[in-house]
């Protein structure tokens, strides 16, 4: 029963890859962007405002870096998915997002002072070749002359953006409950990109579009956090991190079927280097360096 709250969030943020990329033509991305936050602060407010005001105390130092925090894991990093999913597919992006946990690992040997795991260098060597083949439709030569698609390229600052996010989040320990730090961030978000939202083209919403901002509000930004956490409580967060392995082929399935993206051997085969590589980084834990060894005294 424990393992249906992480599977719940992954299903949820597999769909909102879809949903995001259904999102290109149907309404801008500074739009569902800000309306996204702003119902969720809306839906939020009854249950939060009170908490928040009651902890202001404990709030206010911290005010900081809840706003880096907002910028990074709401703001930037949603945004510009929704600007890639224009130029590329769900697909693409599912596996793009699947080295997040990769690039958080990599954030905190660098800066949490983790030790370097021989998992941590291999998989990561994999990984990126694997998303080389996805980004390149399986020619990674090409990439020397045309480069890397803007829609792929995109998605990649926005998967740094949000790994970035998770080893500050990590790093920081913000002893506020979990529930009022996301409601914190989403009041950042909404005030962020609230300029975009103003000078930007606008659709305007309507029956072709309306679904999409629920989606994104309600169960991308409210639901699955909520039973992720629930998971996190219950399985400890090593094990609940596993689970994100699955996104890119939960995704990659969901846009087959109501996208009608073809999947191609390249996906199928970057994909399980991806993967590979991100549970090399996981499970292989042998330090490259062991501990206690120092540098030769002359």
């Amino acid at each position: 029963m424990n393992y249906t709250f992480p599977l719940l969030a992954i299903l949820i943020w597999a769909g909102n890859t879809v949903i995001t990329k259904m999102s290109a033509g149907a309404i801008f991305p500074a739009e569902i962007g800000f309306y996204r936050w702003l119902l969720a602060g809306v839906l939020f407010t009854p249950f939060l405002l009170r908490p928040m005001l009651r902890r202001w105390s404990d709030i206010r130092p911290n005010l900081g870096k809840i706003f880096i925090l907002g910028v990074l894991g709401m703001a930037v990093y949603q945004s510009l998915a929704y600007f890639a999913a224009a130029i590329t597919s769900a697909t693409n992006m599912g596996i793009i997002l699947s080295l997040m946990p990769l690039m958080s690992l990599a954030m905190a040997i660098i800066s949490l002072g983790l030790r370097l795991t021989y998992g941590a260098l291999i998989g990561a060597l994999v990984s990126f070749f694997g998303v080389m083949v996805v980004v390149s439709a399986g020619d990674p030569a090409m990439l020397l002359q045309h480069g890397v698609n803007g829609g792929d390229a995109l998605m990649l600052i926005a998967t740094l953006a949000y790994a970035l996010y998770s080893t500050l989040l990590k790093k920081w320990q913000l002893r506020l409950p979990p529930l009022l730090l996301l409601y914190l961030q989403v009041l950042v978000a909404i005030i962020v990109l609230f300029p975009l939202f103003v000078f930007s083209e606008k659709t305007g919403l309507g029956s072709g579009n309306i679904g999409l901002v629920l989606y994104a509000c309600v169960l991308a930004s409210m639901v699955a956090p909520l039973v992720w956490m629930q998971a996190v409580s219950r399985l400890g967060p090593s094990r609940t991190t596993l689970f994100f392995n699955l996104l890119p082929a939960v995704t990659a399935v969901i846009a087959a079927v109501v996208l009608d993206e073809q999947l191609a051997l390249y996906h199928l085969g970057g994909g399980l280097l991806t993967l590979a590589g991100v549970i090399l980084a996981e499970r292989w834990k042998t330090p490259v360096r062991p501990a206690g060894a120092t540098a030769p005294q002359p």
